[in-house]
Formats: structure tokens, C-alpha cells, sequence
């Protein structure tokens, strides 16, 4: 078969499978598989295809159609121009999520000291030492799997000096950290459990429940890191947050009333509240 051939057949399934960018998907596929760019299509859409790779193909396009996530099949996740390994134990990076490291990133100097609190894959914390110079950064989470996966990123990713200026902890929340921080960020489980099941199947079905599930409210864990961080930031250092398009008002007043000053929201690119920052004193 051509890989044109492969690709339409790849959409039809797909689009009967009710995946949204089927498109997208199966050009995706089709360039991973055989390990090409997008001018295998263009190009090359006439030739046969390797026969060898093909039941490979068709495989990948059958567990997508099962709404399993593309960045899980692929095993790969690009954020913040570099590419993460993802897998079923970690929140896939979202390009939202951006505007949470590009803020950071602002008032993270070098030489400063961050602390990620459910660093997940890991890609918040290596991408904000990444870009910034001789920053000491620690990743806590619960789940030690997740530790995994963000460790393998970082020596993936990080050049082999900022290898050393980086940590990852496992325990709840602040349990297993010690020491103070300028810098404070968190992407914490924010959705309310009785959300959880209308969100697609592909987050639903497929992605770690424990880094979803914000509880009754979804604010469970912006309490316990409000209420706890000030143990951990020097004075004049600075709490983030990504939040939920709906709880500015919620975090901002849970952050006043812990003592926080020049408390700030920031809308990500679709214009909707993404990131609450302040500054404690």
C-alpha cells in the first residue's frame, strides 16, 4: 500500500471513531511510524510504504480510535520547544500550562531556588531551569511512578551541568521537603470530582486520575499548598498557580487571607484565567 493509501484509510477510521483531528492524528502516525516529516505526503504519498511497518501502523491508528491519547502512543509531548517523554502515569503537558513557566520565568533569576510542587513528567521544573542559569530546582509528588518518567526527562533534556542542580522527592505535598525557596509553582489537581466524568474520554479514560481529581470543590490542593508554602519561601519569595478557567476569584481570596501581597491573574492564549500569582512577605 502507498502512504497515501495508508493515511486516508488512517482518517476514515478515526473520523468513524468521532476523533476530532483525525486528520492531524493519522498524519502523525504516519510520519512516526515511518519516520518521516510532512513531506511524506506531499512527496512521497504515492510510494509504497515498507510492508514490514505496516502492522505497526494499523496498530497505532486502532488504540487511537480507542481515544487513547496521541502523545501516550507516541510516547512523546513537545512543551515549551522541548520534547518530554509522556506516558498513562503522567499529566500530559498542555500548551496552556505554558503560560504558567513563561510567568515564572520572569521573576526566576539565576541562581534562584524553585520548587515544583506536582512535578508530574517534570516538564514545568526542567523547562524553567533549562532556560534560566545555575537555578536549584526539586520536583515533589505522590506517585513515584511519575518521579520516574520526570527523571528520565530531566537527563534527557537538561544539559549535563544543570543535570546536578536538580531533584525530584516523593511524598505528599510538602511532606518530604526540606529547606526554603525563592519560587514556588504548581499545576495541582484542579478539576471537581463530580466534573471528572464529563471530560473527554482521552483525559477521562487514560490519564492519571490522582492528577485530576481537585476533590469536592477542585480547591483541595491550592488550601494545602497556600497553607503550608509559607514554611518554605524565603521572605519576598513568590507563589505560582495554574488554575481552572473558573477559580481566579477562589484562589486569589484563599492566597489573601494566608497573607499574600500584589496577587496577580494572567489570561493564557485562548483568554481565559490561567495563572495566579503573589508574593509573600
Amino acid at each position: 500500500m502507498t502512504y497515501r493509501e495508508l493515511y486516508d484509510l488512517a482518517v476514515k477510521s478515526l473520523q468513524n471513531a468521532d476523533i476530532a483531528e483525525a486528520g492531524l492524528d493519522a498524519r502523525l502516525i504516519l510520519e512516526a511510524v515511518f519516520e518521516g516529516n510532512r513531506n511524506l505526503l506531499l512527496l512521497d504519498g504515492e510510494k509504497e510504504a515498507p510492508s514490514e511497518k505496516i502492522p505497526g501502523f494499523r496498530e497505532l491508528v486502532e488504540q487511537r480510535a480507542m481515544h487513547i491519547p496521541l502523545q501516550q502512543l507516541l510516547g512523546v509531548q513537545n512543551f515549551m520547544g522541548l520534547d518530554f517523554k509522556v506516558n498513562d502515569k503522567v499529566l500530559i503537558p498542555r500548551q496552556d500550562t505554558e503560560t504558567l513557566v513563561e510567568e515564572v520565568l520572569i521573576e526566576l533569576h539565576d541562581g534562584m531556588s524553585v520548587l515544583d510542587m506536582c512535578t508530574g513528567s517534570g516538564a514545568i521544573l526542567i523547562s524553567l531551569l533549562n532556560y534560566k542559569n545555575d537555578c536549584i530546582g526539586v520536583g515533589s509528588d505522590l506517585s513515584a511512578e511519575a518521579l520516574s518518567v520526570a527523571r528520565e526527562n530531566a537527563s534527557r533534556l537538561l544539559p549535563e551541568e544543570k543535570q546536578k542542580n536538580i531533584s525530584f522527592l516523593q511524598g505528599d505535598l510538602f511532606e518530604p521537603v526540606e529547606g526554603k525557596f525563592d519560587r514556588i509553582v504548581s499545576n495541582p489537581p484542579y478539576i471537581p470530582t463530580e466534573v471528572i466524568p464529563t471530560l473527554m474520554p482521552e483525559v477521562r479514560d487514560h490519564e492519571p486520575l490522582m492528577a485530576l481529581d481537585g476533590d469536592r470543590d477542585g480547591l483541595r490542593f491550592y488550601r494545602q499548598i497556600i497553607a503550608q508554602s509559607k514554611e518554605y519561601l524565603y521572605h519576598g519569595g513568590m507563589l505560582y498557580f495554574e488554575i481552572g478557567y473558573d477559580q481566579k476569584e477562589a484562589v486569589i481570596g484563599l492566597m489573601k487571607e494566608a497573607g499574600f501581597v500584589q496577587i496577580t491573574c494572567v489570561k493564557d492564549l485562548a483568554g481565559l484565567d490561567r495563572v495566579v500569582y503573589g508574593t509573600y512577605l
